[in-house]
């Protein structure tokens, strides 16, 4: 990677509008994510952000505006090309498959490999990277705790060695330790270098993990601020989120 990619963005979103059918649900959305930077898309539900990653990650087509990763459109592009561009899309409800094995799910994110060996190599690296779920490699996905298929989720996204991940509702549905243990999970991957973008409900959460936060409004971003700043003003936090 050469130096102005490594001080500079990765992805970059300019006035992108998208929805489902004739329902537009982004209205114009820009926004950026720097490499090695952890953002934040912050929101009300039914606000856009889900649609955000959606889009960026091929699954909903832009109808306008453009998405740029390092330098290049990849409006258009289909979820796998983007996949292997190295951008990963870990979604909303972690989307396990029950009735593989845990091994058999980290497996499945590593299909566009074509080198058994190197199969495995990023497989003893998700192990290594969560020994809970080394400890139940041979147990169904469908018989471990919320947490747990969180976790295995992120693994999978993982397996591409992506150098974004988008992460949709980490901590949805997760007891109050969980939810801390998955975004020390979080801080590790971006102290390995991956950038991430992360939509999350639990506000206080996002801010701790991320360096700048957008608020999306009815498919607008409505303020950009360093998380920082939206920490430290009670006032500010309650005006854009309602708390």
């Amino acid at each position: 990677m050469n130096k102005e990619l490594e001080s500079g963005t990765l992805l970059e979103l300019s006035d992108v509008v998208a929805g489902y059918g004739n329902l537009v649900a982004l209205h114009g959305v820009s926004l950026s994510v720097g490499h090695k930077e952890v953002v934040a898309l912050l929101g009300a539900n039914g606000a856009g952000k889900s649609t955000t990653l959606r889009t960026i990650s091929g699954l909903i087509k832009a109808s306008s505006g453009d998405i740029r990763w390092k330098g290049e459109s990849i409006v258009g592009k289909p979820p796998e090309a983007i996949l292997r561009l190295g951008i990963s899309h870990c979604p909303e409800e972690r989307h396990v498959w029950p009735e593989m094995t845990v091994e058999e799910n980290v497996e499945l994110g590593g299909y566009l490999l074509k080198s058994k060996s190197e199969l495995k190599r990023r497989k003893d690296i998700a192990f290594h990277r969560f020994p809970r779920l080394r400890e139940r490699a041979r147990q169904l996905a469908g018989t471990l705790s919320g947490g747990e298929q969180q976790m295995l989720a992120i693994a999978r996204a993982l397996m591409s060695e992506p150098q974004l991940l988008i992460l949709d509702e980490p901590s949805l549905g997760l007891s109050p330790r969980m939810a801390a243990e998955v975004f020390d999970v979080i801080r590790e991957i971006n102290a390995h270098g991956v950038s991430i973008l992360v939509v999350e409900q639990n506000v206080h959460q996002a801010l701790s993990v991320a360096s700048r936060a957008y608020v999306l409004e009815t498919g607008r971003v409505i303020a950009e601020k360093e998380c920082s700043v939206l920490k430290d003003d009670p006032e500010l936090l309650s005006a854009y989120l309602g708390g």
